[in-house]
Parts: C-alpha cells; sequence; structure tokens
C-alpha cells in the first residue's frame, strides 16, 4: 500500500476521530512539497550551478526552478537578477513518492540520526528540514559527487495549526524524537 493510499484509508478517518471533524474536506492534508538549494558559493562558481540543478533533478526526477535575487546587495557582492539559488516544488503523484523515499530511505541514511525535532514544525502545521549535505538522498552516488551541498526539503500543509500538523506529519511516519 502506498503513502497515498495509507493516508486515504488509515489516516483520514484517525485524525477525523481525533480533531471531531464531519466534513472529510476539512481533515489536513500535504498540499506540496519544496525542495530547495540556497547558492552562497555559487554566486562566485557557475560550475556549482549545473552541479546543484543536476542534484535537484536527480533527487526529485523534475527540472529545478532558479530563483534569483530581487534587490542588489553591495554588502554581499549581490546584482539583482542574479541567481541566488534553486527549488522545486512537488505536487501529486511526485510528491507522495517524495515523501516515502524521504521516510523509507533517506532518514535512515542520515549518519548519527536520533530523529527530528517536533519543534521544526510551525504554527501553520508546516515543516521545514534541513540537510548539511545532499549525500543522505539515495538517488545521489558518493563516487559521482563533485561538490558536496545542503538541501531544505519544505512539507506544505493545510493543517493550519501546530497540534493538528504535528500530528498529521507523526501519522505519515515521520521519525521525530519527541
Amino acid at each position: 500500500m502506498t503513502l497515498q493510499e495509507r493516508y486515504q484509508k488509515e489516516i483520514v478517518p484517525a485524525l477525523k476521530s481525533k480533531f471531531g471533524i464531519t466534513n472529510a474536506n476539512a481533515v489536513p492534508k500535504v498540499t506540496s512539497v519544496t525542495v530547495s538549494v540556497g547558492l552562497s558559493q555559487g554566486i562566485k562558481d557557475p560550475k556549482i550551478l549545473e552541479v546543484v540543478e543536476q542534484t535537484l533533478r536527480r533527487i526529485t526526477g523534475q527540472q529545478p526552478v532558479k530563483t534569483k535575487a530581487k534587490k542588489s546587495i553591495a554588502s554581499f557582492k549581490l546584482r539583482e537578477g542574479q541567481v541566488v539559488g534553486m527549488m522545486v516544488t512537488l505536487r501529486g503523484k511526485r510528491m507522495w513518492d517524495f515523501l516515502t523515499r524521504l521516510n523509507a530511505f533517506t532518514f535512515p541514511r542520515i549518519r548519527d540520526f536520533r530523529g527530528i525535532s517536533s519543534k521544526i514544525i510551525d504554527g501553520r502545521g508546516n515543516m521545514s528540514i534541513g540537510f548539511r549535505e545532499n549525500l543522505a538522498f539515495p538517488e545521489i552516488r558518493p563516487d559521482e559527487v563533485e561538490r558536496v551541498h545542503g538541501l531544505q526539503v519544505t512539507v506544505s500543509t493545510t493543517a493550519g495549526t501546530r497540534e493538528r500538523g504535528d500530528a498529521l506529519l507523526r501519522a505519515l511516519g515521520f521519525p521525530f524524537s519527541n
């Protein structure tokens, strides 16, 4: 049974009874997953753009979008319109597949992993996880990596509150430490 099927058959009824929700559309659900990389060192080195783009394409299966600076900031040596990051937004089947791989393969591959802190869930029920290195993802082979870089995974939900978001993410199988 896939994570999406499990959500429909087991998690939705459990959340409805836990929070006393009568309407099935009011049950918290995951709307999107955003995987992003900030290119602080990429501003000086154009080769890192290609490395990050290839990494994101491998991890998500989608072409990343370049995010550009909105304003020039002289102290950061930043010009307006300069590429400062890359991101991919996943929805639908790709989102559910990514969440399955994240829980089943990526978290177990992290060195000294003791679980996620529940403090990373914000007041609206969304969660952002930062990875120091991209080697934890099974799609990335360590022998092929030229540069190791970090990335951020943001799981957006319709929970509305921290408590509902926490219940939804725990039910989906995210390994929380507390």
